[in-house]
């Protein structure tokens, strides 16, 4: 614990701008020593130029990459809500899409965050670490907006018992912690479902590690393990962006391929083409050789 009892101190705490919007979370103790420090908010051309390049970083992912890609996420997505039922090929497109896209826009405003920070002599914890790699839904909470992960274990998971109150409350509470996740992000039943469904991905793990202990053919291959992760995490990420449930469920079913499917010899190439779905095919088949975590 940190104590302060300089009202200014706490007031900057509050009011420091670059984390406010999209994080990183900080704690009292994290910032209050670096406000302290008698280099802080001067110039320096070291940390001017070290924030100024993360800054740059942050802002191609967001304006570039992010932007760029939500023009193919978007018109799916929005189809979806308004009652269309999107074949296998675009509710993959759409579904990959937003996945690229909500990890270059959340990513870029963290980096422009560190990097405003860091001009100012502030040195902001990292908040995103190449989370598509994770091989396992609890390594991917590792790597993605970490400061929040960190920030509902301690507020919400420690205090309601954690691991220390049998295996059953255990699972009860990474369920209740990651529904107020979700929730964390909007009151709508898409945030709700998607912590539903992280909280059981969670469960599943802690569930499936366990007895991968006792039975070791249980364990599975890493390759199939990331390709896993993605799935699921994938199928969170469509109730997240989907406005309604039934939009979410249309896009859901077209990726099961329960409405139309869409081969070379069922897709009309040329309409694709206009409608710029040859850019997300590349999409899809690099997807993999981006993500996968090669070594």
């Amino acid at each position: 614990m940190t104590e302060e009892y300089r009202f200014i101190h706490y007031a900057l705490f509050v009011t420091f701008f670059p984390q406010l919007i999209a994080g990183p979370i900080v704690h009292h103790k994290e910032m209050l020593p670096q406000f302290q420090s008698s280099s802080a908010f001067r110039i320096n051309s070291h940390h001017l130029a070290i924030g100024i390049g993360i800054f740059a970083i942050g802002l191609f992912k967001k304006t570039v990459i992010a932007d760029g890609i939500a023009v193919y996420a978007n018109p799916d997505f929005n189809g979806a809500d308004a009652g269309s039922s999107p074949d296998f090929l675009v509710a993959w497109s759409a579904a990959l899409a937003y996945t690229f896209q909500i990890y270059f826009d959340f990513s870029g405003y963290s980096d422009m965050a560190l990097g405003l920070a860091r001009m100012f002599g502030i040195v902001l914890p990292l908040n995103f670490y190449s989370p598509y790699k994770a091989c396992s839904i609890s390594e991917f909470w590792r790597r993605w907006h970490m400061t929040l992960s960190r920030f509902l274990r301690d507020y919400i998971y420690i205090p309601l018992g954690g691991n220390q109150k049998g295996s059953r409350n255990r699972y009860l509470f990474l369920m209740t912690t990651m529904l107020l996740g979700g929730l964390w992000h909007g009151a709508g039943w898409n945030f709700f479902i998607w912590g539903a469904l992280h909280g059981s991905y969670l469960a599943i793990n802690h569930i499936w590690r366990q007895y991968s202990l006792q039975f070791t053919y249980l364990k599975l291959n890493k390759m199939v393990s990331w390709l896993l992760i993605m799935l699921v995490v994938v199928i969170a990420w469509v109730f997240f962006r989907a406005n309604t449930f039934d939009g979410a469920m249309n896009i859901i079913q077209g990726m099961a391929g329960m409405n139309e499917w869409c081969g070379i010899t069922y897709c009309n190439l040329g309409s694709l083409r206009r409608n710029g779905r040859n850019f997300k095919i590349v999409g899809c088949y690099w997807f993999p050789r981006w993500c996968y975590p090669i070594g």
